[in-house]
Order: C-alpha cells, then sequence, then structure tokens
C-alpha cells in the first residue's frame, strides 16, 4: 500500500508501507552514514582543527591561546594587543580633535588700512555734507538737515521741482556745470575701480552719490522727451554786485535756516553744459548697467541732452550771466570731445566716435596747438581727459580704420601730457614742497592736482594691463612707476606730506584746517535761527567751526607752500565738489595693494569692432 503526498520541493512523495525496513536496519544505515560523514570531514580539516577535534579534556587550554576569525586565526593575545592600541588611539585622536576645537585660534591680524583708502573713506563723507533736499536717513552727517525743499517751484518763472542735488562749495548754489563733471568723475572711478572701492567697503556709498547727483540731472530737464529747448543750469545766485540784496554769496545761513529766493537759471543755448551733463549720465549709465530700467533712462537723457548740445550752439556762462562770474566755461569743442567719447561708450553707437574722432573737431577743441593751459584736466577744460579715455579704447580695442589716425594722435598727445608731469621737464613749475603748480601759480591749485594724479594712475593701468612697461618722452624712455610715483607725491602733500605739515583733507589726520569757508559747518545747529546778516558773526569769527567737515578738500596752499586757516579767505579753505571728486578718483587708484583696471566693464555697450566671419563652405563633392 502506498501514500502519496505533496513533495515540497516539487513533484509526489510516496510513501510506501511495503518497503519499510525494520529498526535494526535503519539503526545500521544511520551508523554508516555517521562513519562516512566524519570521514568526509575529516579529509577537509586541516592539521590544526583536528587536533581541536580529537583533542582530550587536557588539550582544551591550548585553544583558547586563538582567536578564531573566520578567514584568519591569530593569538588571543596579539588580538587583544590590536583591539585594546585602535581604541587608544581613538581616544587619544578624539581628545586632540576636541583640544583643537575649544581652544581659540589665533588669526593672524588683517594688516592696517593704507592711508589712501582712510583718505578715501573720509573724502566721499564731503559729498553727503554737501546734499540738498530731503536727506536719507543714513547720511550720518549729524549737523544737516532738510533744506532747499522748495527749489524750482519757488521760482514762478519755472516752477518747477528742482528738489535735490548738492551744493556746490561753501555756499548753497547748486551750478550745474561743475556738478555735472563731479559725478562723471565719479563714475569714471567705479567704472575703473569698482573691485578697489568694495574692498574699502564704499561701493555702495559712492553710487548712492552719484545716483543723488543724476537723479537730480534728470529734474533740470525733460528727460522724458527726445527734443528739448531749454536745460535748467543753476538754483540760487552768488552775484553781489547789485547791492545789499540777499542772496546765497551776500547771506551766511544754514541751508536748512534759508528763506531768501532762489531764482533758476535757464539757458537755451549752451552746448557745454549739456555735452557735461550728456557725459555725466551716459557714464553713470555704465556703473549702473545692471539696474537696466534706470539705466536705460540715463541713457535716453544723455542722448537728448546731447542732441540739445549740437542743435543749439552756445556757451552756457555767456553773456555775464551769474554762472559766468564763478564757473565760467571758455569753449564748448572739448565737451563735444569728452561727450561724444562718454556717449559711445555708453550706446555703442559709431557715430559718436565718429565725432569724438573728427580732426577738425579735436582742433577746434585745441588738440594740435598746446598753450599754457594744455594738459590741465579740470571742470571747464575736459580734452586731457577724453586723450586718455580714447587712449584707452586704441589700447584694449584697437578700432583700426576710420578711427585710428585720430586715436593716435590722442594716444601720443596723452603721452606728451605724462611727460609734462615729471618734474625732470620744466612744464609746470613746483612749490619747494613739491606741489605741482598746473594753474601756474594761481589761487585754488589742489583741484587741478588730483585730476592729473588720477590721469597718471589711470593710464598707468592702462599701460599696465596692454603689457607695455612705460612710454617714450622723445628718446627717453620711463617706465609706468614713475607716474605712480608722481601721483603719490602729490596725494602725499595733499595729506600732510609738505613743509606746513598740514594735512588739506579735514578730517584726517591731526593737523588739518579748522575754519573752512562753508556755512553749515561754520554755524553751530543750536535750535537759533540766523538770519541773512546774523550770520555774519560766525562768517568773521576767530573761533574753529562747531562742525567738523569730514572729508572736505581745501583750496589750498599758495605758490610758496603758505597756507592761511582764515574762513573769510575762500582762496585757502574754501571746498568744492569738482575737486572732491578728481581727490576721490585718484585715492581709490593709488588704494589698495595691488594695482589694475576693470578692462570689461567699460566697453559693456560697445559691440564687437569687427563682424563675425562667415562659416566654411561645405566640402566640395564631385
Amino acid at each position: 500500500m502506498s501514500i502519496y503526498g505533496r513533495d515540497p520541493w516539487g513533484g509526489p512523495l510516496e510513501i510506501s508501507h511495503a518497503d519499510s525496513a525494520t529498526d535494526d536496519e535503519r539503526s545500521r544505515t544511520l551508523h554508516d552514514l555517521d562513519r562516512a560523514a566524519l570521514s568526509t570531514t575529516s579529509r577537509q580539516l586541516d592539521e590544526t582543527q583536528q587536533s581541536w577535534l580529537l583533542a582530550g579534556p587536557g588539550d582544551q587550554g591550548k585553544k583558547k591561546k586563538y582567536v578564531d576569525l573566520g578567514c584568519l586565526i591569530v593569538s588571543r593575545k596579539l588580538f587583544f594587543w590590536i583591539v585594546g592600541a585602535l581604541l587608544a588611539t581613538t581616544v587619544l585622536v578624539g581628545f586632540v580633535t576636541l583640544i583643537v576645537k575649544t581652544v581659540p585660534r589665533h588669526h593672524r591680524p588683517t594688516p592696517p588700512l593704507d592711508n589712501y583708502t582712510l583718505a578715501l573713506r573720509k573724502a566721499l563723507m564731503f559729498f553727503n555734507a554737501q546734499r540738498s533736499g530731503p536727506l536719507p536717513k543714513h547720511n550720518n552727517v549729524s549737523w544737516r538737515g532738510n533744506s532747499g525743499m522748495k527749489d524750482g517751484l519757488s521760482d514762478p518763472a519755472v516752477h518747477k521741482n528742482l528738489v535735490g542735488g548738492f551744493y556746490d562749495a561753501g555756499d548753497a548754489i547748486k551750478f550745474n556745470f561743475p556738478s555735472s563733471f563731479a559725478m562723471t568723475m565719479l563714475s569714471w572711478s567705479v567704472i575703473e575701480y569698482s573691485a578697489k572701492y568694495a574692498a574699502a567697503g564704499e561701493l555702495g556709498h559712492v553710487k548712492e552719490i552719484i545716483k543723488w547727483g543724476t537723479d537730480y540731472l534728470l529734474k533740470t530737464f525733460n528727460s522724458s522727451a527726445d527734443t528739448i529747448d531749454r536745460i535748467a543750469a543753476q538754483v540760487g545766485q552768488g552775484d553781489t554786485s547789485g547791492g545789499p540784496t540777499p542772496n546765497d554769496h551776500y547771506c551766511w545761513m544754514r541751508p536748512e535756516d534759508i528763506d531768501y529766493p532762489r531764482p533758476v537759471y535757464e539757458c537755451h543755448s549752451c552746448s557745454d553744459l549739456a555735452a557735461e551733463m550728456a557725459a555725466a549720465l551716459a557714464a553713470a549709465s555704465i556703473v549702473f548697467k545692471d539696474s537696466k530700467t534706470y539705466s536705460q533712462k540715463l541713457v535716453h537723457g544723455a542722448t537728448t541732452l546731447f542732441k540739445f548740445s549740437r542743435d543749439q550752439r552756445g556757451r552756457y556762462s555767456a553773456g555775464g550771466t551769474d554762472p559766468s562770474k564763478f564757473y565760467n566755461s571758455t569753449s564748448y569743442w572739448d565737451e563735444f570731445v569728452w561727450g561724444g567719447a562718454w556717449m559711445y561708450l555708453a550706446t555703442g553707437n559709431s557715430s559718436y566716435l565718429q565725432l569724438a574722432t573728427h580732426p577738425k573737431l579735436a582742433k577746434h577743441a585745441g588738440a594740435f596747438w598746446g598753450g599754457p593751459d594744455y594738459g590741465v584736466f579740470s571742470w571747464d577744460n575736459k580734452l586731457t581727459g577724453a586723450q586718455v579715455l580714447l587712449s584707452r579704447l586704441r589700447l584694449f580695442l584697437s578700432p583700426g580704420y576710420p578711427y585710428e589716425e585720430m586715436l593716435r594722435t590722442f594716444h601720443n598727445q596723452t603721452g606728451i601730457i605724462m611727460c609734462s608731469y615729471l618734474p625732470i621737464f620744466k612744464t609746470f613749475n613746483r612749490t619747494k614742497g613739491g606741489l605741482i603748480q598746473l594753474n601756474h601759480g594761481r589761487p585754488q591749485p589742489l583741484q587741478y592736482v588730483v585730476n592729473a594724479a588720477f590721469l597718471a594712475t589711470v593710464y598707468s593701468d592702462y599701460l599696465e594691463a596692454a603689457a607695455t612697461p612705460g612710454w617714450y618722452c622723445g628718446p627717453n624712455f620711463f617706465s609706468i612707476d614713475v607716474l605712480r610715483s608722481f601721483a603719490k607725491t602729490q596725494i602725499d602733500y595733499i595729506l600732510g606730506k609738505n613743509p606746513r605739515k598740514m594735512s588739506y583733507l579735514v578730517g584726517f589726520g591731526d593737523h588739518y584746517p579748522k575754519h573752512v569757508h562753508h556755512r553749515g559747518a561754520s554755524i553751530p545747529k543750536n535750535r537759533v535761527k540766523y538770519n541773512c546778516k546774523g550770520g555774519w558773526k560766525w562768517r568773521d569769527s576767530h573761533k574753529p567751526n562747531p562742525h567738523t567737515i569730514v572729508g572736505a578738500m581745501v583750496a589750498g596752499p599758495d605758490r610758496h607752500d603758505g597756507f592761511r586757516d582764515v574762513r573769510t579767505n575762500y582762496n585757502y579753505t574754501e571746498p568744492t565738489i569738482a575737486g572732491n571728486a578728481g581727490l576721490i578718483a585718484a585715492l581709490v587708484a593709488l588704494s589698495g595693494e595691488s594695482n589694475g583696471v576693470d578692462k570689461n566693464t567699460m566697453f559693456s555697450a560697445v559691440p564687437p569692432m569687427f563682424p563675425t566671419p562667415p562659416p566654411p563652405p561645405a566640402p566640395w563633392k564631385p
């Protein structure tokens, strides 16, 4: 009889009673199987393992001397030594790590800031003190407040919002001509040295200053239009020849307390002013290129202004107007070259470059005839700055025909100007203390000196970036280090290395002017409103100013290194925003441990000079 079941490994399982064996037979069978298994196992074991299996009771101690790790058999003593060593090493490493983490680290001290960086930070603060309009909360000049809140609106002939901008100097007049030049200079320095501004922690500050200025310039004309017929050139009046009429020069008042009329001077034929304003907006558009909407607004305003400057020819200060007595423009041809160069860099439109490099325009601007003021860069004469700027274009982009001839001329003229700055040549006199007399001994020399220092430094950086070690002055070759040395000696003079040991930057060093010609700084903020003549006692006081106008570069010493710290003598003690802008540009160029300019940002709007070559033709097939 058979019984079928299910085999879990598959197939039927049969149990047959007929084939079942007796108990004795099964016992013998199992005994034989055990012996066979033992025989097989003994053949597979090595001698050590067999000895363990066959060892008697006395041999058990031997087995305790070894540790079987599966793939390895080691001495028990050696095993414990290894484990102990690993544990001890782990504890030691952990302890050392804990000590390293908990013990304070001693970092190398940050090297102290150089004098140029320290001076840069202070010089920028002067623009905070010169702000007009509603001041931002972070202005950081405690003795200043909102002022000029009705500028433009209080003049019935204009009735236009002209609130904002910067006061020019120690008075409360807003002159667009030097103010625009100041913004152009600041923008130029940011484009070249934004990394240095960032390293000094002042990039945001200087860009905020520029925007404060350009926002105001956009108010002075119809910036949304393509064509204009007028510009607000000035707010406030300084001419005192008409008698004791209250105005910004006759009165001595804090800007916050002004209650006399502030007329607006408009011009309808002012090529110099319009071209300079166009340069300011165009340069700023490169600074703010990452803010697309604002940058485009600046470019549009610059385009409108430059068109106006070309269409309506004339000097803004002609005819004995109020501006002619303080910021008289001698020509507008240099502004055409200067403004045209900046317009090309801001737009990439080659028509502006064609204009800036036109031989007749350069001739009218004085590029070929020299003169006593040739090479003197200022708010009035922009030719020298334009030549350096266009030399940059030739060095880095080399546009070739049809621009090369004039660009080469500008480049050569730049080299000649740089030679004139060197003491070995006698183009300009120097004081015994070493200050170059770019204005030939006339008063207020420092504003010209700082501009020259900036041009010398930035041009040396251009040559270095172009892998050019120097330049020729006639047969003599001069290293670019000579230019930086010139710039440093002039700026060092201003910062205190002069016969009087006087720092002409207020707030820098221990010995600086204390009687600065500045209304806001000389009148205490004591909740007393001093009227037009009431402030004269503060003007004539021999006591130091109650407020330190930090960062103001005063007009400077005379040709004998002499200086009179007298409030009433503005030829010594009055600062200006145009002068400070040049100082800031020179300071940032000299600051830091490394040299070099940003080669590419300036050309961010300039298209490739040459068209992309066409692709090669397809292979010929027969």
